[in-house]
């Protein structure tokens, strides 16, 4: 905002400020439908699944597919998605992306065609000028239009298939088992700690009379204090560990009697000093 008279920002919201930063003005009529006519495709994504590829094949035409994706749909209708011309899978090519150094794709412009070498630059296998197929042209954008791909504007399914998809549409676990490899496995991760936590919530011991704690374990405060908790009313005693009530109980001398070929030995163990070490994990399971 201008502080001085002659300084050319203004003390309110000009017109253009409004439309262009502020989103008040809405779009006409012609550049709504000029953006629903058009949307890019990204030049990493199939043309069918409308996902990243990570295993890539090309039609002759340049067009890149999935191949997981694509194969049973070139099976089933035998027809190039995009454009819709006749295709088979041996039309299909299998394509594997190399960059420079600088994450360039200019290296068979400016290595092969421009000296005239026309050998593959990683295997040196010979080809010739009518093998290279154009995959991304700058100039020709329509190519990546997904409004006007075949199978966008004329579906192949048949009756039965749309209505058998808008069932499962109904169904909220549709929409889970379509999400993204991300979402994918964050939800994956959200199943096991569940189930984690249910065997958990089923295998908890109860406390007794021999191993019940002289505090809480403390749920009914964090519930309390805490959202991520769910909400407790009532306060139960910690159990304790079978380790810490077995040696609690532990007050005499333990004696052992070991026999050898030269006659028994009495032993005598100070359990009670040391009863971890005497009285079971060492001694005891040694003998």
């Amino acid at each position: 905002m201008g502080k001085k008279q002659h300084q050319s920002d203004k003390l309110y919201l000009t017109t253009k400020e409004w439309k262009d930063l502020y989103g008040g003005h809405k779009d006409d009529k012609s550049s709504k439908i000029q953006r629903a006519e058009f949307k890019k495709l990204p030049f990493t994504h199939c043309a069918l699944s409308f996902v990243p590829f990570k295993d890539p094949v090309c039609s002759p035409e340049g067009i890149i597919f999935e191949m997981t994706a694509i194969y049973p749909y070139v099976k089933k209708n035998g027809i190039n998605p995009v454009n819709g011309n006749k295709m088979s899978i041996k039309d299909l090519i299998t394509l594997h992306f190399a960059k420079d150094n600088d994450g360039s794709f200019r290296s068979i412009d400016e290595l092969n065609l421009k000296r005239n070498y026309l050998k593959d630059l990683l295997n040196e296998v010979p080809f010739q000028r009518k093998d290279i197929i154009t995959l991304q042209d700058p100039n020709d954008i329509e190519k990546f239009n997904m409004e006007k791909f075949y199978h966008v504007q004329f579906d192949t399914k048949t009756k039965t298939e749309i209505a058998d998809e808008k069932k499962a549409m109904e169904s909220p676990m549709y929409y889970i088992n379509n999400v993204s490899g991300e979402a994918r496995t964050v939800l994956d991760k959200l199943k096991t700690m569940e189930k984690e936590a249910e065997r958990k919530e089923e295998t908890a011991k109860i406390a007794d009379k021999i191993n019940a704690a002289h505090y809480s374990q403390g749920k009914m405060a964090a519930g309390f204090t805490s959202t991520t908790f769910e909400p407790v009313t009532q306060n139960h005693s910690a159990v304790l560990e079978d380790n810490i009530v077995r040696y609690s109980r532990v007050t005499k001398n333990g004696y052992v009697q070991v026999i050898t070929n030269y006659g028994p030995l009495n032993i005598e163990l100070y359990c009670k000093i040391a009863p971890k070490a005497y009285f079971i994990d060492w001694f005891l399971d040694l003998l």
